[in-house]
């Protein structure tokens, strides 16, 4: 009968650094780029200051770049949308990090507030689009980087409803 512990044969396990798998420098799961998306989101000082915004457009704008993906960010002003879209052979991460987003699929349509993400597979079609009376910020992570954006046609999609009218 052996009376050496486990401890004493292997040592410690926090000391064999070589038993440890190396971080990776760059995200390749969902996990590792959904938790991208919530880093970035939680370090306002590394966005805030770059956010624009424009009444004629959606105002976008690529933060950052990888091995095989994209992060942008977005901002809405009330009224701006997507319009009905998928994302080709890119997956992605949509996060809000100010204000509401409506999100419409075929399955029904949600309200996304700050804080609030989306995990998307290729193909996925949905529209985006800031129905609140304030301005959105958005961030995306895309894998691989985003090379096409195709427009899909509303009857895919529930019936729009009008924006919401401002009452005194």
């Amino acid at each position: 009968m052996n009376s050496d512990s486990d401890l004493q044969i292997a040592g410690d396990i926090l000391e064999v650094t070589h038993l440890l798998q190396a971080p990776r420098e760059h995200p390749s799961t969902v996990a590792e780029f959904v938790g991208l998306a919530r880093a970035i989101a939680e370090d306002r000082a590394q966005w805030e200051h770059l956010v624009r915004y424009d009444a004629t457009s959606r105002w976008y704008h690529r933060l950052r770049t990888g091995p095989g993906f994209e992060v942008w960010l977005l901002s809405w002003v009330p009224g701006q949308g997507s319009g009905l879209h998928d994302h080709g052979r890119s997956s992605g991460v949509l996060t809000v990090l100010d204000g509401t987003l409506t999100e419409r699929t075929e399955r029904g349509t949600r309200a996304l507030r700050a804080g609030a993400q989306r995990v998307f597979a290729p193909g996925y079609v949905h529209e985006v689009v800031n129905d609140a009376l304030e301005p959105a910020v958005s961030l995306h992570v895309y894998h691989p980087g985003l090379t096409e954006m195709p427009m899909h046609t509303a009857p895919h999609c529930e019936a729009r409803t009008e924006p919401r009218a401002l009452t005194a």
